[in-house]
């Protein structure tokens, strides 16, 4: 049975209308998705406390305190190693300065911009910059903001988690048992590609911190933690983490060694995470082929920024599990998954007990 050019268009038209949706309801469906992916990740730990007779309310309430624990502990972390690396601001400050003064003697010497234009052009910028500064204000005001509605939903998806079940089951009694297969494969990936994101973060924690202590970084800790951390962001994260280490690492006037060798510990840990830790803990939780991987990655920053590229690889996962159980979907299903590779098949010669016993007698 062949697809016609109607039914093609009428899903190309469904797809580009949903992409749309997310996009004019961001500011409503951002916080909610993160909320839920955040929620799958605690869903074993609010069973296990719901298991030792502890009320749902109460487990859903420390899930959320975890999260706040575990933030505040990562941002303690993250402050101390700041102030002691704000001991060395005053080095960079002269480094600084002296490149802000190398910069305008060359200005001068190559474009004829005398100092005191150089400096006017300079108090310009510093006034639009000031202008800046309550849209900056607004922003953050907007983060606090998401940042409590995502706790608030995290709390509301855990102890409401059946009553939601069920009314998504009532939609399809026919086939009740498939639809909750379904909605268990849909939790379980994201919840695994967090767990599997986070065993990842703290493997690179300590690869990275070795590493840079060995050769010597100053504020090893705060450096692995940091490209640990944006290890959220796949493919350039790690990368932006290791530019501000050698960044750094050349004001604090690190010499050509240092920086090699951190270049060195990047491409080492590179390597151990691709051929090793991402096929022992990730595994093949999130069957999405590369293309298409960073295809979402890029729709989510378009469509939703920052968050969009951290919640893009558990939506796109998601929506291949419906897919593959959906006739109509299963071509996209298909199209964003891996491609299946036919298992080698070891060609025996004929008889071949007969030959090892006639090469090797014994």
């Amino acid at each position: 049975m062949t697809i016609s050019r109607i039914e093609v268009i009428q899903k190309l038209t469904v797809l580009f209308l949903i992409v749309l949706g997310l996009y004019f309801t961001k500011e409503f469906l951002m916080p909610l998705f993160i909320g839920g992916v955040i929620a799958t990740f605690f869903l074993p730990f609010c069973k296990w406390m719901e298991s030792k007779k502890i009320p749902r309310g109460l487990a859903a309430v420390f899930c959320v305190f975890s999260l706040l624990l575990f933030i505040t502990g990562l941002g303690a972390l993250l402050g101390g190693q700041i102030a002691m690396l704000s001991e060395d601001f005053v080095f960079i400050k002269k480094l600084a300065f002296e490149a802000y003064d190398s910069a305008q003697q060359f200005i001068l010497n190559n474009f004829g911009i005398t100092l005191k234009k150089q400096g006017q052009l300079i108090n310009d910028q510093q006034q639009n910059f000031a202008s800046i500064i309550p849209v900056i204000a607004d922003s953050l005001s907007a983060i606090v903001g998401n940042f409590l509605l995502i706790l608030v939903y995290i709390l509301g998806l855990l102890y409401y988690r059946n009553h939601i079940k069920k009314f998504i089951l009532q939609f399809s009694k026919s086939k009740k048992d498939e639809l909750e297969i379904l909605l268990y494969k849909v939790a379980v990936v994201s919840q695994q590609y967090l767990l599997g994101l986070s065993k990842m973060i703290v493997c690179l924690w300590v690869m990275y911190g070795v590493g840079f202590s060995v050769i010597g970084v100053k504020n090893a800790v705060f450096f692995a933690v940091l490209c640990g951390v944006l290890e959220i962001v796949p493919f350039i994260g790690n990368i932006v983490g290791t530019t501000i280490t050698v960044l750094v690492a050349i004001a604090q006037g690190g010499d050509s060694t240092l920086i090699i060798g951190i270049i060195v510990i990047y491409g080492t840990v590179q390597l151990i995470q691709g051929w090793i830790l991402e096929p022992l803990i990730v595994g093949s939780q999130v069957k999405i082929n590369t293309l298409f991987t960073i295809i979402a990655l890029i729709l989510g920053e378009l469509l939703w920024g920052i968050p969009g590229i951290f919640l893009a690889i558990p939506l796109i996962a998601m929506f291949k599990i419906v897919s593959d159980n959906f006739e109509s979907l299963k071509p996209f299903g298909f199209l964003i998954g891996e491609i299946e590779k036919p298992a080698a098949k070891i060609k025996l010669p004929p008889n071949l007990l007969k030959v090892i016993k006639k090469k090797f007698p014994f």
